[in-house]
This record gives structure tokens, C-alpha cells and sequence, in this order.
């Protein structure tokens, strides 16, 4: 399962609007458990993908600030993210021969609609993505209790 806070999803959703037909991407942060993941926080990224439409790439050594703000901040790399502005919600046979984190998770905002958060683990052993469960919860001076948001 992975939990993100209220304020961590608004701003994927947020930015993958803005994003318009470009993907977008960036990187997760929280605390990081290959079964339970907690997010707190979304590290946007530049997309320099060659085809920004349908792919995503993260520059190395911007993925290497990213991840030094990270832990200067006290947090983990929880995950990663993007977009699918035309859909479909779920990863595709690119992200999985470009997934190299072994056991994160992999969120994919999907606009083709209302826009759906989904997540998935990469299973590196067994070459697949797997599916897990997406909690949306508020934070503590956001208030208390959980708002129910698309689960997979």
C-alpha cells in the first residue's frame, strides 16, 4: 500500500494538469517500506524525455539533487511519479523496461477523465509492475480522518 498526504496528491494531480499534453514527473518523498510506503511530500522534475507527449525521463543529475534535498530534508525516496495525459491508467510496457528501483512504487496520474491516481510496485525478480493500493491521507493540521480517493 502506499499513503500519500493530501497536500502530496494535490500537487501531482495539480501538475499533471498543468502539464497539459506533456507528461510530467518528479519524485516521491516519505517514508519508504517495500510493502507500506508513507508520502509527504512530491519533488517535481523537468520531463527531458525526446517525446514529452507520450514518455518521461528524469536528467541523472537532476534526480541526484533531488534526492540530496531529500534526505537533507530527514525524508526518503518513496517513489516516483508521472503522468498519462491521454491515458491509460496503468503502466505501460516503457515504464516497466524503464523501471530500475526495485520494489517502489511507481504512481501514474491518468487525466483521459476524471483524473485517476494509481500506484504500482516494480517487481524487479518477477519483471512486472504490481498493483497496490493508493490511501489518501489528510495531515494532521489538515485536519484528522482519511479521504476516500481512487484505490487500486
Amino acid at each position: 500500500m502506499i499513503e500519500l498526504s493530501r497536500s502530496a496528491y494535490d500537487e501531482i494531480v495539480y501538475q499533471a494538469y498543468d502539464g497539459d499534453e506533456r507528461e510530467v514527473c518528479g519524485i516521491l518523498a516519505g517514508e519508504y517500506d517495500p510493502d507500506h510506503t508513507v508520502v509527504t511530500d512530491a519533488y517535481p522534475a523537468e520531463n527531458v524525455a525526446d517525446n514529452p507527449e507520450i514518455r518521461y525521463a528524469i536528467d541523472p543529475e537532476e534526480q541526484f539533487e533531488i534526492t540530496e534535498r531529500i534526505e537533507e530534508a530527514g525524508l526518503e525516496v518513496a517513489g516516483f511519479y508521472h503522468s498519462h495525459p491521454a491515458g491509460p491508467a496503468e503502466p505501460s510496457e516503457t515504464d516497466a523496461a524503464r523501471a530500475t528501483w526495485p520494489d517502489f512504487s511507481y504512481v501514474i496520474v491518468a487525466l483521459d477523465g476524471y483524473p485517476f491516481v494509481g500506484s504500482w510496485r516494480w517487481r524487479e525478480d518477477e519483471e512486472r509492475f504490481e498493483g497496490e493500493r493508493v490511501r489518501v491521507v489528510s495531515s494532521r493540521s489538515e485536519g484528522d480522518g482519511d479521504d476516500p480517493v481512487s484505490c487500486r
